[in-house]
């Protein structure tokens, strides 16, 4: 206390020699900063979880579309529905930028000179070096390993060696996504130097994508240093454009990259589908019977080809991104003044736009019952069936290369749990291979209900950019006599 009044009492004694007026003026000045400090430090430090950014649906009713709002001190103007994600997603790369914003967060956690912490132009030959894990031809060699990683964990993680217990389902699809995502896209020598720990270690690095990090990103905090180097010998002999080899820092920090993509959005959507399943059983039998009836009863060993034979599986990835997208909001830097189509509004170079394709996948406009979980709802008889349906193979869509192949131009589709443009994710058709193969091996082998027998369904706990469900999330299980 001694130390605080030596430091405070000259202040006091400067303070007291000023005028009335001065000292009126000082103590407003000080009481504006305080309000703002306190302010700050209540949006990092003690926001609820589980308030979701769907406040936005608020915002959106009393101000429209487009508005402006303070985060942590930074302007952020938001511009919402399918005109909105276009409007940023699709924005040229003189008007808006990416890296600006992502790299506090990226660099710590992946390394340096990969992703957001160099020119897109780079990043656009990284992604395009990465795609060569992304094939079809490596995709079909995947799902066996993914189902073997899969039928290994259960069979041999004590946990489920009874015929019935409680999953605590965040733990479990953490370490399968990561099992799966290493084996498949960095190979055997990589997966067999993991076990379970490495998934706790991820989940350190992903709680470095947090609000306080965008902040405070040169402080100490968890989730932002990483000592994983991976290898892979696919990009030792891989060069840039100009003629430079990619330097082994670099391939390392890209392999982090690639691991971190096949894993903790998976995870993330991987635990909302067994929540989901647990909640509705009824569901989950069905997926079972479109097995029995597509593939034979005796269940052979699943094949990428057979994927495509089960349409219910893949519409409950669908519904389960839909109403639980994997990242809740996407900003972007501007660099140039932007005016805002049909308006009068011009967005200042001073402001952070920021994106949220998750609210037009509630909206009704486009998905009737929206809050309702429904993997019926992509079946085109359905009542609750899409009003605007985006065509899978995407003929239609205008086609753009970046710099890492063909991908869809289009942003104004109310469905885009993937993203859009330039940064859309390479990862979306292996997360696709990924969930799907993981929930027809579970669904052969278990059977879900809540603990509690009950319809609930937790919270989403919104502290990181990724919308993860809040825990615990326990759900009961119990293995098929068939399995």
């Amino acid at each position: 206390m001694g130390v605080f009044q030596q430091a405070i009492e000259p202040l006091q004694e400067r303070f007291q020699e000023l005028g009335t007026g001065s000292q009126v003026g000082v103590s407003f000045v000080a009481f504006i900063f305080l309000a703002v400090v306190l302010n700050v430090l209540k949006q990092l430090f003690f926001s609820n979880p589980n308030e979701p950014p769907m406040f936005f649906k608020k915002m959106r009713a009393k101000h429209g579309d487009v508005y402006t709002f303070v985060l942590l001190g930074k302007k952020m103007t938001v511009c919402l529905g399918t005109k909105g994600n276009d409007f940023i997603l699709n924005g040229k790369l003189r008007d808006v930028n990416a890296e600006e914003i992502y790299t506090v967060l990226t660099t710590p956690v992946f390394g340096r000179d990969v992703v957001y912490d160099c020119p897109n132009a780079k990043l656009m030959e990284q992604k395009k070096f990465m795609k060569g894990s992304l094939t079809t031809e490596a995709f079909r060699s995947y799902v066996p390993i993914i189902t073997e990683e899969v039928n290994n964990y259960f069979r041999t993680t004590s946990t489920y060696k009874a015929k019935s217990g409680t999953m605590n389902v965040a733990k479990a699809m953490a370490e399968v996504t990561i099992f799966t995502a290493s084996h498949s896209l960095q190979g055997k020598e990589i997966r067999d130097q993991f076990d379970e720990s490495l998934a706790d270690l991820y989940h350190d690095l992903d709680m470095g994508f947090t609000a306080i990090n965008f902040i405070l990103h040169w402080a100490p905090l968890p989730g932002t240093r990483s000592e994983t180097t991976p290898s892979a010998p696919r990009l030792m002999n891989a060069t840039y454009k100009n003629g430079i080899k990619i330097p082994d820092h670099e391939i390392a920090h890209m392999m982090i990259a690639l691991l971190m993509a096949g894993q903790h959005s998976s995870s993330s959507t991987s635990s909302w589908i067994m929540l989901r399943l647990a909640q509705n059983p009824e569901i989950m039998e069905e997926l079972y019977q479109e097995q029995v009836r597509a593939l034979g009863k005796d269940l052979p060993p699943l094949q990428y080809e057979d994927l495509a034979k089960l349409p219910l599986n893949q519409a409950i990835i669908k519904e389960t991104l839909r109403l639980h997208a994997p990242i809740h909001s996407i900003m972007r830097a501007v660099k140039s003044p932007m005016p805002v189509p049909g308006s009068k509004w011009v967005i200042p170079t001073s402001h952070t736009l920021l994106s949220a394709p998750g609210l037009s996948a509630s909206d009704p406009q486009f998905f009737p019952s929206p809050d309702a979980w429904d993997p019926h709802r992509w079946e085109k008889d359905s009542p609750n069936a899409p009003t605007i349906v985006r065509q899978e193979a995407e003929e239609d869509d205008e086609k753009i290369d970046y710099g890492y192949g063909l991908v869809s131009k289009g942003a104004g589709s109310p469905y885009l749990p993937f993203g859009a443009g330039r940064h859309r994710c390479i990862g979306e058709h292996f997360a696709n291979v990924q969930l799907q193969t993981l929930v027809a091996n579970v669904v052969r082998t278990f059977k879900f209900k809540n603990v509690d027998g009950g319809k609930t369904i937790v919270g989403t706990d919104y502290q990181s950019l990724f919308s993860r469900p809040l825990e615990p999330c326990n759900i009961h299980w119990e293995r098929r006599d068939e399995a």
